[in-house]
């Protein structure tokens, strides 16, 4: 990680006169666009290392204020990674990007690249994250991933993410807010967030939904869940935490601090594809522990739990489902820890099919 901070601390241009001004857009798994303990300790540390080794730099906090003075953003990915450098397979590294990009011009200034070992780093997912129950690979994240992954130094920023930069901002308070337990404050700025340029994302309807259960507002969250159900579905990908107890079809208490309420995440799944009159395949996954035919097999059977549990809350939906399991070869993460660390590898996917 210092390899790669220094590289690009040492080519970005400086600025003409005073302290240049850098913001840092917190750092995401390159697949999944979540945030972990080793994320946020890497912004730290590379915060450090300006303050000790780069005064020219002024750090400052990613607000939408410090974003209206044009500063410098960096962006930053951290992936598990195959021998390949790609993120399939058996991962036995971590890939590190980071780049720097000129808010002003709309073009990448500086870019560092390296490779970590698997050992000693901590993939616990942020609160926000951890509690988060549904995932979709967001355009406006994917924006911010390949503004890191698929640019070289002169490139443009990707438009998606660079339009949505406010709303970028918004959400980086709003998810402080909720770390800190300011489940209030959280569900203000995750609802000025979802209003931005930018900001219809599945990290903004999570944070609604999870600040709305915090703060006791069932039947608020329950609409932000079947909110973000339409957002998956829109996108034809919707993964969720269904966790089932280790080797069965019932359902735990998963990995979330906050106790999934299935009942509910269920009945808005099915209440919200009937009114979209979509047909669904219903997709079973699994960690790669075990043997890989009793993954396929298990999955399957969970997937087939949640059809029947789909069409029992529905009537309507008999006819419209499959289902699919695929043990573990659609891994988002890949660890193999098979703990809180790679939770939505274990998810339920789902996707719109074009006939029933």
């Amino acid at each position: 990680m210092l390899n790669a901070a220094n590289a690009v601390l040492t080519n970005a241009p400086k600025a003409t006169s005073g302290r240049q001004l850098v913001v840092i857009d917190p750092l995401v798994d390159g697949v999944t666009g979540g945030q972990s303990m080793a994320t946020q300790a890497i912004g730290e540390r590379i915060v450090a290392l300006a303050q000790q080794k780069y005064p020219q730099f002024d750090f400052v906090p990613f607000t939408p204020e410090a974003v209206g003075r044009s500063p410098y953003v960096m962006v930053g990915t951290f992936t598990p990674v195959n021998a390949q450098n790609a993120p399939t397979g058996e991962r036995e590294a971590f890939r590190f990007c980071l780049v720097m990009a000129d808010l002003r011009s709309g073009k990448t200034v500086a870019k560092g690249v390296a490779r970590a070992r698997m050992e000693g780093v901590d993939l616990t997912p942020t609160s926000m994250f951890r509690d988060s129950p549904a995932w979709t690979d967001d355009p406006q994240v994917k924006g911010y991933i390949n503004t890191c992954q698929a640019t070289k130094v002169g490139d443009p920023i990707a438009p998606l993410y660079l339009n949505g930069i406010l709303a970028a901002s918004i959400i980086s308070e709003a998810t402080a807010a909720y770390t800190a337990g300011r489940y209030r404050d959280a569900l203000d700025l995750y609802t000025s967030a979802h209003a931005a340029q930018g900001g219809d994302q599945m990290r903004v309807l999570n944070g609604l939904y999870l600040a709305n259960w915090q703060l006791g507002r069932r039947s608020e969250a329950a609409t932000a869940f079947g909110d973000a159900v339409d957002r998956g579905l829109a996108n034809n990908r919707l993964g969720v935490k269904l966790v089932f107890r280790p080797g069965s079809t019932a359902l735990d208490s998963g990995t979330s601090a906050i106790t999934p309420p299935y009942d509910i995440w269920l009945q808005q799944i099915a209440n919200r594809t009937a009114q979209s009159k979509a047909c669904l395949q219903v997709t079973g996954n699994t960690s790669k522990s075990g043997s890989a035919a009793l993954n396929e097999r298990l999955s399957l059977l969970r997937a087939e739990y949640v059809k029947a549990r789909l069409e029992d809350d529905d009537a309507a939906l008999r006819g419209r489902l499959i289902a699919e399991g695929v043990g573990s070869r659609e891994s988002l993460i890949g660890t193999g820890a098979d703990d809180i660390t790679d939770a939505l590898d274990r998810r339920v996917e789902f996707k719109v099919v074009p006939a029933c």
